[in-house]
């Protein structure tokens, strides 16, 4: 554990140093936002948080991981080690660069916005299924345990349930994204929530990449609590969304992945809902879209949203650890 609490607090003093550099480099390249995100206005704030926690995690862990070892750490792991960084890194980051494209179409207003609006979902469902097949060939898992039901095995069946179990995540967790605080704060509570299971699963490439995640992310969040100096963008919602999936995915943990996670389930149904009623009955379900936009609306401050959301994060996490038997 002391290894673990280490990385962690190495990944932390590393982005604690960088962030601030990074915000001025992101106002020099004006890459801020232009639109307003919720109801008081907080445009040109800078967009891009997701890149250096993601270049920050992958680059510490390529100079870490080989170490490890070499200070007498016995390495742990169900599955071929390759095999799963493979996975954990390619969605980290391929769903970043997906995301990254998408905030600087929104912030430059480039030609391809229309059209690439159309593709950018049918795009996350296919990076979704690539990595989905890359669990369910490289790792071998089929398997989910449900309550009541125990060990269910899904065979190929697992690759299109996967696919929409990222997918989802990835979605939520960027429509989670709408208020200071918000997202990185309910993530944070996600990621402690595996972090423990990881260890307790004595899965020793996980648990460290969960631990320089942690770090970063704290780093980032003194950055992006209310009012925000800087905010994920897509590059982190979609990135950040589809690996905390993935994580559960590979720890066998999908219930505990539902529950832990339940606020960005609960956040992408409440505007996909929306969607579906204004097109089928022509008038809005919920006053507004997603939840904590109605919940601001309904007269709470935003950081009361924020932190009574922080709040249901923690006992969600809590009872997901519970239910996972550790």
């Amino acid at each position: 554990m002391a290894l673990y609490l280490g990385i962690l607090l190495f990944s932390f003093i590393i982005t604690s140093i960088a962030i601030v550099p990074f915000i001025d480099l992101l106002y020099r390249l004006h890459l801020t936002s232009p639109v307003v995100k919720e109801p008081d206005s907080k445009s040109h704030t800078p967009l891009g948080g997701g890149l250096i926690i993601i270049f920050t995690v992958s680059l510490l862990y390529a100079l870490i991981y080989p170490l490890i070892s070499r200070f007498g750490v016995f390495i742990q792991s169900s599955f071929p080690v390759k095999d799963e960084l493979n996975i954990i890194f390619f969605t980290f980051i391929s769903f970043g660069l997906l995301g990254l494209y998408e905030d600087i179409l929104k912030v430059f207003r480039l030609p391809p916005n229309r059209s690439f609006s159309a593709l950018k979902n049918p795009l996350q469902i296919l990076l979704a299924a690539v990595v989905s097949v890359m669990i369910y060939q490289n790792l071998n898992i089929s398997i989910i345990n449900l309550p009541l039901f125990g060990a269910v095995d899904l065979s190929w069946l697992y690759v299109v349930m996967s696919s929409l179990v990222i997918y989802a995540f990835a979605r939520g967790f960027d429509i989670t994204d709408g208020m200071d605080g918000l997202a990185a704060g309910v993530l944070l509570v996600c990621l402690l929530a595996f972090w423990t299971l990881s260890i307790a699963s004595l899965d020793t490439p996980l648990a460290a990449f969960i631990a320089l995640w942690i770090g970063s992310l704290i780093a980032f969040l003194y950055f992006n609590v209310y009012p925000a100096r800087i905010w994920l963008g897509n590059s982190g919602g979609l990135s950040f969304g589809s690996t905390l999936a993935v994580c559960g995915l590979i720890l066998g943990k999908v219930t505990a992945l539902f529950v832990v996670g339940g606020i960005f389930l609960v956040e992408g149904l409440s505007n996909l809902l929306q969607l579906i009623w204004l097109k089928v009955y022509g008038r809005r379900l919920f006053p507004l879209s997603p939840l904590h936009y109605w919940l601001q609306a309904s007269g709470w401050p935003e950081p009361k949203v924020v932190m009574r959301t922080w709040i249901a994060a923690i006992l969600l996490a809590v009872l997901g650890i519970w239910l996972s038997g550790v």
